[in-house]
């Protein structure tokens, strides 16, 4: 299987070549030219989790052996709190697909626990003999996974980029403590936004890219555009459908919805690759927040970023610029690289497109959305609380009520599973004044929450978060957007290289 640009430079690749570069030359994201097709009998076959992501990464990277591909997909083991990984749990009438049993309690586990060991890979394969700096621009909870991931990785160092004001407290706590000899992070005053433009510019910034060669880097990414974050995070869908049919809420074959809480658009586009597939996907409904650029685009077929920027309970999905949604750009116009490119310019240079109808059309029947604001998240999440004594953090409460709102209007039938993202208690200031806890805004040590929301609910703190408190903060430098270049060379100089 090959790869190319969205953005037709003619640039073809291999699967490790992509994960390796992370974006492409011409500022395009990887995408595959085919797609393999999985019957429906390979689709319902129950398998372990770490076998089935083996088994999907095998379709996508036929450049990696299986015993390769098993080695990727052994980092779950031992390393998440479930034993199913990504466990399908009942709530009423709704089956919640939970992403965060991981070392950070956010769905980016899935997959930055493995980028990783292909990226490692890819250095052999392609014969790569400079070190590798991963740039991360993070709303939130990628920044930590991806930390984690990387932490002491041999060639590696990885430098990350976090808005000021625009992350948790608890998400903020997990980075700033993040051990490591080649791990840097960096606080950047604006917001997400912001940050992950002037990563962008980074990698498109031919000057930049030669003083890291003469010091023999090479730039990759974790963030969502690199291929190798991405296909990882095919695999749950087809778990979920094989929970589903396990439990016999579906038999081989039928529809399947899925409501996903999304910001950049990786986790939904993922959903997007399994249908493609052969999954059997009736709809993908796609979860704004008040940031809700999607929402509108989806409905109309007008992007348009020219916009209030809010700061939201649901932090990791605070952004304006869906980088992802141009690789379902590319695949829905037949690879028209040519209008990608177009309106990738217009979006850099005037804020807004406007995609033709029946670009529109195509996109409408695979995907739906709505959005939710605070209120209405905070609403979902005492409610839920109070009926299933189940608790959703804002993410997955923005994407439960997109899911309520989508089964009244369509009355299709179709049962929906609802992505959740994120452990509640990475949010447990708004969780708990959520369900009632009006002394919750008087506590002055955020993390102290986390033992209240505890005591309130009967859950348990996750492992990864329960340390928190005692870590000591290791990383405190703030930076402009403008500096952010300097920051990486200054990064770069000062960095232990663990090869």
């Amino acid at each position: 299987m090959e790869y190319t640009s969205t953005r037709g430079n003619g640039q073809i690749c291999s699967g490790a070549e992509a994960i390796l570069s992370g974006i492409a030359s011409d500022g395009g994201l990887f995408v595959p030219l085919t797609l393999p097709s999985l019957d429906i009998h390979w689709v319902v076959k129950p398998k372990p989790y770490i076998k089935l992501a083996a088994e999907v990464l095998g379709k996508l990277l036929p450049d990696y052996s299986k015993v390769e591909l098993e080695q990727c997909a052994s980092a779950y083991d031992g390393n998440f709190d479930s034993v199913d990984i990504a466990p399908l749990i009942r709530v009423g009438s709704r089956s919640v697909l939970e992403l965060w049993h991981g070392p950070t309690s956010a769905f980016k586990d899935m997959a930055l626990q493995i980028l990783p060991r292909l990226l490692t890979l890819a250095l052999e394969k392609t014969g790569e003999t400079s070190d590798i700096l991963i740039l991360v621009a993070t709303s939130g909870d990628t920044g930590k996974a991806a930390l984690e991931g990387f932490r002491d990785i041999p060639g590696t160092a990885i430098l990350v980029f976090f808005p000021s004001a625009g992350v948790s407290e608890v998400q903020r706590r997990q980075m700033i403590t993040q051990e490591g000899k080649n791990v840097g992070v960096v606080a950047v005053e604006g917001n997400f936004d912001d940050a992950q433009t002037g990563v962008k510019a980074i990698f498109a910034d031919s000057a930049i890219r030669g003083m890291l060669a003469q010091k023999k880097w090479k730039l990759s990414s974790a963030n969502s555009i690199n291929w190798g974050r991405l296909a990882p995070q095919i695999a749950y869908y087809f778990s979920a459908y094989q929970a589903l049919s396990k439990n016999r809420t579906i038999q081989a074959g039928d529809l399947v919805n899925f409501c996903v809480p999304t910001g950049n658009f990786g986790n939904i586009l993922a959903g997007y690759y399994a249908k493609q597939m052969g999954l059997p996907v009736g709809r993908l409904i796609c979860a704004s927040n008040d940031n809700n650029v999607l929402t509108d685009f989806l409905r109309t077929g007008i992007y348009d970023r020219n916009r209030p920027f809010h700061q939201t309970i649901s932090p990791s999905m605070d952004i304006l610029i869906s980088s992802n949604l141009e690789r379902l750009l590319y695949h829905t116009t037949q690879g028209n690289a040519d209008q990608v490119r177009e309106w990738m310019l217009q979006l850099n240079s005037q804020g807004r497109y406007k995609i033709d109808s029946e670009t529109l059309s195509e996109i409408q029947r695979n995907f739906w959305a709505d959005w939710a604001s605070e209120a209405d998240a905070a609403q979902i999440i005492r409610q839920v609380w109070e009926q299933e004594n189940y608790l959703l953090d804002p993410h997955t409460a923005v994407a439960w009520k997109a899911a309520d709102t989508y089964e009244k209007n369509s009355k299709d039938g179709v049962p929906t599973v609802v992505l959740s993202t994120a452990s509640p208690f990475k949010f447990a200031d708004s969780v708990l004044q959520a369900i009632g806890d009006a002394g919750a805004t008087a506590e002055k040590e955020p993390l102290n929450l986390l033992t209240r929301l505890a005591g309130k609910t009967g859950w348990s703190i996750p492992a990864g978060l329960a340390g928190l408190s005692s870590k000591v903060p290791r990383h405190n430098q703030v930076c402009q957007i403008g500096t952010m270049p300097e920051t990486v060379m200054d990064f770069i100089d000062n960095v232990s290289s663990v090869r």
